[in-house]
């Protein structure tokens, strides 16, 4: 913490600005972790009772984060094992993040061998064996959600960017309650946006009125009895609320309040724009204490649109893992550059939500500090689909996750799955899907 408040009123970390807009909707804006939350050491949170004081851990958080379409190894995956490994080309985005990120390759998506993309992503998300219509069972995030989500307003979000209507459900969604239940995440910031916040109301869309306006009063009484730093903190709070209302209100017309269409191709020229308000949503509900886990899709199982902001506007995405005649094919020279390009996007949307994370305060730390974010791909080399030597990164400090490092590991993603809920989340599951053996060297 930037300093030691001995004196101050001792505030929930639950704590709600509320408010109605014009008619009558109610509104709901959380604050930020503030100074006033936390024990002098900034170690756990503490709040006054009648019988005494009451100190509770700072809660963890987990994302299990998606991309589709699997990569180009030779452009991924690191050279060098350990510490001193040097970032390649789709990894260059995480450069000032490398210290909160363990890139792990060499695992097995043993559940996902068949050859498709679905089966695939059943693999990786659950470990379980695709059904032929959806997912063999729950995905980790459900599970995760189920051991520390209860106690939050939202037991979990399921968080989009791509519209994407392309496939089956498996190709459309990632968080699965059981097998062949899937839980479809919202891709439209707005109503993103109203979930946290509120019921919608036309005004402040269109930016004549903004939700703050209902809780500004509350806001300023609250502001002078903090400490001068805490009242600093919510102030910064308020104006990035403010702002997160303009961003989404800029956003096209296309994008907001409405389901796609059903041939709707996913053609997004503004995903950028509508993935980085995504991550900004996410980090305010944990930065709020609204939810504690998320799942976050940003692309699309076999996912086939294309990336106008990257020049890549000849084929889809899905088109450049495969030749086809449009498409120079993922395992030519030229289709391997385009590969490397569309992946560095990802991890760059990745980096987005980890910088953001680490840039909010909380306690003694920071929120990237108390996260364990977990990003996958459904395969490894794009144009054989290959289930082996399986890319995936983990991101933040919980748990005292080991972290600065490229790690070759042998095993399968469930045992590593089963070592991050045992071992860094401390959720006592003992077993996961088909395993009950765990990775060593994830922890310190």
């Amino acid at each position: 913490m930037a300093s030691v408040i001995t004196k101050r009123m001792r505030l929930s970390r639950r704590m709600f600005l509320k408010g109605c807009t014009m008619s009558q909707a109610p509104i709901v804006v959380g604050l930020p972790p503030l100074v006033s939350m936390f024990n002098s050491t900034g170690t756990s949170y503490a709040a006054e009772t009648k019988t005494g004081r009451l100190v509770t851990p700072i809660e963890s958080r987990f994302v299990f984060w998606y991309n589709g379409n699997g990569i180009p190894e030779r452009y991924w995956i690191p050279t060098e094992t350990g510490p001193d490994f040097q970032l390649s080309p789709c990894l260059t985005p995480l450069a000032r993040l490398r210290n909160d990120v363990h890139v792990i390759t060499g695992l097995d998506n043993a559940a996902g061998r068949g050859g498709t993309h679905p089966h695939s992503t059943s693999g990786i998300l659950t470990c379980m064996p695709f059904s032929g219509r959806g997912a063999g069972g729950p995905s980790l995030d459900y599970l995760v959600a189920g051991k520390i989500g209860n106690e939050s307003r939202f037991r979990s979000l399921q968080i989009g960017v791509s519209q994407e209507s392309f496939g089956s459900s498996m190709q459309r969604n990632m968080t699965w309650a059981a097998a062949d239940r899937p839980l479809p995440c919202e891709e439209i910031p707005h109503k993103m946006f109203n979930r946290l916040f509120g019921v919608h109301e036309e005004g402040w869309a269109k930016r004549k009125r903004s939700i703050l306006d209902t809780v500004r009063e509350e806001a300023a009484i609250l502001q002078k009895k903090l400490p001068k730093e805490d009242s600093l903190r919510v102030e910064e709070h308020l104006t990035g609320v403010r702002e997160l209302e303009r961003a989404i209100s800029d956003l096209p017309q296309r994008y907001q309040l409405r389901v796609a269409p059903p041939d709707f191709d996913g053609d997004m020229r503004d995903w950028p724009r509508v993935a980085k308000i995504q991550s900004d949503l996410l980090a305010y509900a944990f930065a709020t204490r609204q939810t504690r886990v998320a799942s976050y899709m940003l692309t699309k199982c076999q996912g086939i649109a294309r990336f106008p902001w990257l020049g890549y506007t000849a084929a889809r995405h899905h088109d450049y893992t495969h030749r086809d005649g449009l498409a120079p094919g993922a395992d030519g020279a030229a289709g391997q550059r385009i590969l490397r390009d569309i992946c560095r996007w990802h991890v760059e949307e990745f980096a987005y939500l980890l910088a953001k994370l680490k840039s909010i305060p909380e306690g003694d730390g920071n929120i990237l500090d108390h996260s364990l974010l977990l990003f996958v791909h459904e395969h490894a080399e794009a144009n054989p689909h290959k289930n082996t030597n399986c890319p995936i990164i983990l991101a933040g400090h919980a748990g005292k996750l080991k972290t600065g490092l490229h790690s070759r590991m042998q095993g399968t993603v469930a045992e590593l799955y089963l070592a991050l809920t045992d071992d860094v989340m401390q959720l006592g599951f003992g077993t996961f899907a088909t395993t009950n053996r765990k990775l060593s060297g994830i922890t310190v």
